[in-house]
């Protein structure tokens, strides 16, 4: 045992490099002792590691619970553990087992994997990974067993290549208004890119890489959301069945980015050539004006429920870390459906997680988050709280100011569903648009199919004009404005854009799970047969209207108001083939192809042409809730008209036989004042009242005509003043170029008043010629 220097000044958690060594923070409020363990590899050891222990000074009240010290002579790139002193006493909640080499909670760099054996359980487990929580410790050695920190050294002008780049000070600062995120698994979405050099593909570099960058631009993506890229651990579960966790889903270091996404190169040279290829990935995405936003997981960790693993959290403070039920023998408290919950209660866990957005935003330069299972980071002893500690320190800290803050806006627990109640500038997914859209397009329509009612336009409306029932409770009232809703229609769980219209059931059993796994509601359409249809089929004929149900789905996303997100190859006609659950499939199954057929390029020509309308036309991006009058002396900034040409009534949001719509908006594109008057109009207008007028020099209107009937329907194209419409778009085309062939045939420009002829189930989009 080596004894640690004084170390002075107030003690930080986590490795710090200084001048002559490390300065070293642990938090173990329960623990009696702590030891910091400087691991080298010893082939003569019994374990295979030789380890000098430190032992760390105990908390001086400083910082409360917090052991540290100051240990000379360590140098960057050192392997290190903790092992942690105390009592095992299980029914209190306390799990102190120095057998156990723990992960730093604060390593910015690890080495290694979890081999998922009986060594890196607490408690005694047989060979199956079966034992008694509540049971004896387990005496065995987990040092050769789990992986290692490694000391990292992040000061500015100490990085070696780390300091050819600084992702933190090209951000392109993308407003919300013309913001398009596009969610992506790091591994899947390049793993099979044809464009890449094969040592690449798969990989942090590979993101960018001109080809992955030239791809994201032409789609018109201003946001990469990626899935986790904190380090995370496979589950034993899957790990027994030979699968992976494959989303990450299941942190083991909120600091430390995943080592298996870095190329090989990087990986022999260590975690800090990791960390540096992630931060050149992020700097070239910026030099492109792309944003990389983070999906992070601070609600659990992937220790598990109590039979599971002994890696960190639970060794160093079980009681602390983890949200225990209050009872006795201690239990814990399960929100997020894995087994744990971490307890941001405590300001401790709150600090750990606050800390962790700081490093990625700072270091790493990213440009927001979004927080996985988020009510569970906004849970008091009440329940959720939209003034929690934590939600209140994110969006109020100086280091995240101007991040972009996206919240997940639910979880398992009691009064999980919380759309629309965090506080700004928090945006939301808001599954609301994803159920109303799926079920205007394609569960309706099945019903309808059959005979069966189906659901008012009314509900799309409000979804197309920006969710305001759900953003617009806000103190001034629609002060987040429309972009506080992330549109989506898919996300990485669930069914993908083309097996919403191929599949009306999951089929997950490659899962290994009897098909028990994913959603039941998924509100899809497979058009009257199951999966795919071959072209010599005699159910061929239901093919281009699947492909018309995925330029509609694709169309409602891109032109509503709010911020849109697609999901990695939706606009490529990726399947799952009816896996709706694919957390655990590191295999073709999720990656994306890019192998593109005739239909796959024409969905993707058509998916570049929506989101050039959009940015083209800022009708389509509004920064503030319709109000339903004018701003200006233009047109109102949205008025909605039926099939007739005539403006909505009451009577006509509620007629269930109803589901042709005409939505006209419009936005001045000169000088105006800042406001709107307030007025009465149909769904997803709100009231703002006594706001000054102004004067503009021109606007911006947009006509969207959208049939939901199995019928063709005529309609009346809608304006309050004679307009000339050009056709911008119709879903029933399968390649944007048709426009040509609609100018030819004279259909391409028609006055109001003039009569349209929609096909079923289609979409228009008209401006001003």
């Amino acid at each position: 045992m080596t004894a640690a220097a004084p170390s002075p000044g107030a003690p930080r958690p986590g490795v710090h490099v200084t001048a002559d060594g490390i300065e070293v923070g642990v938090l173990a409020p329960h623990a009696d002792a702590v030891d910091l363990c400087l691991l080298d590899a010893d082939p003569a050891a019994p374990t295979g590691w030789a380890e000098r222990r430190v032992r760390l000074d105990p908390p001086d009240g400083t910082v409360p619970g917090l052991f540290s010290a100051r240990v000379p002579g360590v140098r960057p790139g050192q392997r290190y553990g903790l092992r942690a002193h105390g009592p095992w006493e299980p029914e209190s909640g306390l799990r102190y087992n120095s057998a156990k080499l723990l992960v730093d909670p604060y390593a910015y760099g690890l080495v290694g994997e979890v081999d998922h054996g009986p060594a890196t359980y607490g408690h005694v487990v047989d060979d199956a990974l079966v034992g008694d929580p509540a049971g004896d410790a387990d005496p065995r050695d987990s040092v050769a067993h789990v992986p290692h920190g490694v000391v990292l050294d992040r000061r500015p002008g100490h990085r070696g290549a780390g300091d050819d780049v600084d992702p933190a000070a090209n951000r392109p600062h993308v407003p919300w208004s013309d913001t398009v995120v596009y969610e992506a698994h790091v591994r899947g979405l390049t793993l099979r890119h044809p464009g890449l050099p094969p040592h690449l593909r798969g990989t942090y570099a590979a993101l960018g890489h001109p080809v992955v960058v030239e791809h994201l631009r032409s789609l018109g993506v201003t946001a990469l959301e990626l899935l986790p890229v904190h380090a995370f651990s496979s589950e034993p579960h899957l790990v027994q069945k030979g699968l992976t966790n494959y989303w990450g889903y299941s942190t083991l270091g909120f600091f430390a980015p995943h080592a298996p996404y870095a190329t090989a190169a990087a990986r022999a040279a260590g975690p800090a050539a990791v960390l540096d290829e992630l931060r050149t990935a992020v700097h070239a995405l910026h030099a492109a004006g792309i944003e990389v936003l983070l999906d992070v997981v601070y609600n659990h960790t992937c220790e598990g429920g109590l039979p599971g693993q002994h890696l960190s959290w639970r060794g160093l403070d079980s009681g602390v870390y983890y949200l225990h039920d209050g009872g006795h023998p201690a239990a814990l408290a399960d929100v997020t459906g894995t087994g744990n919950t971490l307890d941001l209660r405590r300001p401790e866990v709150v600090r750990m997680a606050l800390d962790s957005l700081r490093y990625w935003a700072q270091e790493v330069g990213v440009d927001g988050f979004r927080l996985d299972l988020a009510v569970t980071l906004g849970r008091g002893h009440g329940g959720f709280d939209p003034d929690h500690p934590f939600l209140v320190a994110a969006t109020t800290d100086p280091a995240l100011h101007g991040l972009k803050l996206v919240a997940e806006p639910w979880d398992v627990g009691p009064g999980g569903w919380r759309t629309g109640q965090f506080p700004p500038p928090f945006a939301e997914w808001n599954d609301k648009f994803r159920n109303s859209v799926r079920s205007f397009w394609l569960a309706d329509p099945a019903r309808a199919a059959h005979g069966l009612p189906e659901h008012r336009v009314r509900d799309l409306a409000t979804r197309l004009a920006g969710s305001v029932d759900l953003f617009g409770h806000s103190d001034p009232p629609l002060a987040r404005g429309p972009h506080a809703s992330v549109n989506y229609v898919t996300a990485h769980d669930g069914f993908t854009l083309a097996d919403l219209v191929a599949y009306e059931h999951k089929h997950n059993e490659a899962n290994a799970e009897q098909n028990r796994d994913g959603s039941d509601d998924n509100r899809s359409w497979n058009h009257g047969v199951e999966g795919p249809v071959p072209a010599d089929s005699v159910a061929a004929d239901i093919v281009p209207l699947r492909r018309r149900s995925v330029r509609n789905l694709l169309a409602t996303l891109l032109l509503a108001s709010g911020t849109p997100m697609i999901t990695a190859g939706d606009e490529m006609g990726r399947t799952q083939r009816g896996n709706n659950n694919a957390y655990c499939q590191d295999t073709d199954l999720s990656w994306v192809s890019w192998d593109l057929g005739p239909w796959r390029q024409d969905l993707l020509a058509t998916a570049r042409h929506l989101t050039a309308l959009r940015r083209a036309h800022p009708a389509l991006r509004s920064t503030r809730f319709f109000t339903g009058r004018p701003v200006g002396a233009g047109r109102p900034d949205l008025t909605w008209f039926d099939p007739t040409g005539a403006a909505f009534t009451h009577e006509r949001w509620h007629d269930a036989d109803l589901r042709t719509l005409q939505m006209l908006r419009a936005v001045p594109t000169g000088p105006v004042a800042q406001g709107a008057s307030g007025g009465e109009g149909g769904p997803g207008t709100g009231h703002a009242e006594g706001a000054a007028e102004a004067e503009a020099s021109s606007e911006d209107a947009v006509l969207l005509v959208v049939n939901g009937s199995l019928d063709p329907v005529t309609v009346v194209l809608a304006d309050d003043r004679p307009t000339r419409w050009r056709l911008a778009w119709d879903s029933t085309w399968e390649h944007p170029d048709e426009a040509r062939t609609a100018a030819i045939n004279g259909a391409l420009h028609q006055d109001s008043g003039a009569k349209a002829h929609l096909e079923p189930l289609s979409l228009r989009v008209y401006v001003p010629a």
